[in-house]
């Protein structure tokens, strides 16, 4: 049976990936079920893993250096379904300027029977 550990853990690969800008291990974290969505701060909505990986690596190729630390403020288990709600600080270098960010983060978590996969991330700015 699979716990809040898991979720925990696979939320924290995701976290760890997106800190070393490592797209490869982040892919497997991400569903690739048509209705994935993925929100970024300021952003329209983003569906499919196709597009959502796009622009993964376009943040990537473009950030010099990323330090990214969640925390958590909740997480929920219900079924083949869990969810996150996490407060983001991220430093981020791009090439003209370094940027420190706040955001409330949703991250949403679907368990296949083996893993869980991350199916919806929703981040929004928070006003300092």
């Amino acid at each position: 049976m699979s716990t809040a550990q898991d979720v925990i853990a696979t939320n924290q690969a995701f976290y760890q990936a997106f800190e070393r800008m490592d797209l490869e291990a982040m892919a497997p974290i991400w569903s690739k079920e048509p209705n994935v969505t993925c929100i970024h701060p300021g952003r329209a909505a983003l569906r499919g893993w196709d597009q959502i990986r796009f622009s993964w690596d376009q943040i990537f190729r473009n950030t010099r250096q990323l330090e990214v630390a969640a925390d958590v403020i909740s997480t929920e288990v219900r079924g083949n379904l869990a969810f996150m709600v996490l407060v983001e600080n991220l430093v981020q270098v791009v090439p003209e300027r370094r940027m420190e960010t706040q955001g409330m983060v949703t991250n949403i978590f679907e368990y296949d029977g083996s893993n869980w996969f991350l199916i919806h991330r929703h981040t929004s700015p928070l006003m300092r």
